[in-house]
């Protein structure tokens, strides 16, 4: 009788396995992504998705850019660390001191309606972003004349608002990113299908299905029912998600849960400038008033970092020096010269009601202070407590988009971190804005979706991603 070799079995059916978990980390080709967020824009135009409204700038700005990226794409892009790669362009040069700048367009590249892309539809579509700049097409080239240096050329050009779209008659914009619109409901759903004909390559995923104008609450309810794939996490709930997260066991269809680094700054901003050496003092008692790290332990539940500067530490190099401590003592100080107190009413969103927590808080501290402050969801208020984003990881374009947000502006002097610091010092004290927190911004996603990014702008991106188990 042959005598069976169960040592045989055994190497046979851990190789079996082995090529088993090999194919299912193999990415794959098919499948439908399910994804959920809060903004509900009205377009789809890259423009309207960057919009100078301080009220959705945030929702706005990290929705547009992550939409932005699955169906445009730049002249050039950065990478996870921020460098700047080619993309529609192939090459560049900046000559004249950075002054005029050439950018050799990148050969057989087509819209989604098929026309191919050239130097004068995307020139067109940098003017159209930009009526400041003298933009032109030369052969197969974009020439951009400025009227002075701009050696942040390449990281304005990276900017979602820059993506190169092809406007139609009908006012429907195109793009040559990896997807391409099959059905939009405007503020309500947005169904996208491959680009087969992709310049990058087909992307593994069919189809992404986005629904707009859900709540944290709602997004987390969908992805523990199934119904999404990807959806964004609150700050202040992050902490609950981790822990959930240790309780699972190491199943490869467990959760996860990605985080930025601090790219959305939480700050206090009035709404007109100062008017009288009375109000400076009221404005210097509030900046003074604010308990941060009270607010980051209960309300924030550990989330953020306190901040009395604009740009962050991992910016600008020199947060640290900004103190953000509360100071009641000077901040009495301040208020006992002043002999009228007025109330002034500070602004919250109503979409989100750790904001109001926020105000409350806030209006509490102010209190201590002698100030009083009166909470409302009202779009007309004396100050409001908003979330700004981060446009870049350059701190130059950083700290203007921040300033013109907050209704005040800043003039690049030059390029050193001395001459930065001193630009954000005068930001600052036109008193127009009083920071807060700097925030990340933290997305979770199903087990099944593999390779998805988290772009150190914090945008998502599901480009290369692909789904375990995909049925076609």
């Amino acid at each position: 009788m042959m005598r069976f070799d169960w040592r045989w079995l055994a190497v046979s059916s851990l190789m079996v396995a082995t090529l088993t978990a090999r194919a299912e980390t193999r990415p794959q080709y098919g499948g439908a992504v399910h994804v959920a967020m809060r903004a509900a824009p009205a377009s789809l135009d890259p423009l309207e998705l960057d919009p100078v409204d301080m009220v959705k700038a945030a929702s706005y700005s990290f929705a547009g850019r992550s939409l932005t990226l699955l169906m445009f794409d730049g002249l050039v892009t950065t990478d996870e660390n921020g460098r700047v790669q080619p993309g529609l362009a192939e090459s560049w040069q900046g000559t004249q001191r950075n002054q005029r700048w050439q950018l050799r367009i990148r050969r057989g590249v087509r819209f989604h309606d098929g026309t191919l892309l050239g130097a004068e539809v995307a020139a067109a579509s940098l003017r159209a972003a930009n009526p400041a700049w003298n933009v032109s097409a030369a052969g197969d080239s974009v020439v951009i004349e400025l009227d002075g240096p701009e050696p942040e050329m390449l990281a304005e050009l990276a900017l979602a608002r820059n993506a190169i779209a092809k406007r139609n008659a009908d006012g429907t914009p195109s793009g040559t990113g990896p997807f391409h619109v099959v059905e939009w409901q405007p503020g309500k759903k947005l169904a996208l299908a491959a680009n087969e004909d992709c310049w990058r390559g087909r992307p593994f995923l069919d189809t992404i299905e986005i629904e707009m104008g859900k709540s944290f609450r709602e997004q987390m309810t969908e992805l523990e029912l199934g119904r999404a794939d990807l959806v964004e996490v609150a700050p202040e709930q992050t902490h609950l998600f981790s822990q959930n997260q240790l309780s699972e066991n190491r199943d490869t269809q467990a959760r996860r849960l990605a985080s930025s680094a601090p790219v959305e700054l939480l700050a206090l901003v009035f709404a007109r400038d100062v008017a009288s050496p009375d109000e400076k003092l009221l404005r210097e008692a509030l900046a003074l008033s604010v308990e941060r790290g009270s607010i980051k332990s209960v309300l924030l539940q550990g989330a953020g970092q306190p901040a009395a500067s604009i740009l962050p530490n991992w910016m600008s190099g020199y947060g640290f020096v900004f103190s953000t401590g509360a100071d009641l003592a000077r901040a009495r100080q301040a208020h006992e010269q002043v002999q009228t107190t007025p109330t002034w009413t500070i602004g919250y969103s109503d979409a989100d009601p750790v904001d109001r927590l926020l105000a409350e808080r806030i209006a509490l501290n102010a209190r201590d202070a002698g100030l009083s402050l009166q909470p409302t969801s009202a779009a007309n208020s004396d100050l409001r407590l908003v979330r700004i984003p981060l446009t870049s990881n350059d701190p130059w374009i950083a700290l203007q988009s921040v300033a013109a947000l907050a209704g005040t502006s800043v003039a690049k002097t030059g390029a050193s971190v001395e001459e930065l610091y001193a630009s954000e010092l005068s930001v600052l004290a036109t008193q127009r804005v009083i920071p807060l927190f700097h925030l990340p911004v933290s997305y979770a996603a199903a087990g099944t979706l593999r390779s998805w990014g988290l772009r150190s702008d914090g945008s998502w991106t599901v480009a290369d991603a692909w789904l375990r188990n995909a049925k076609p």
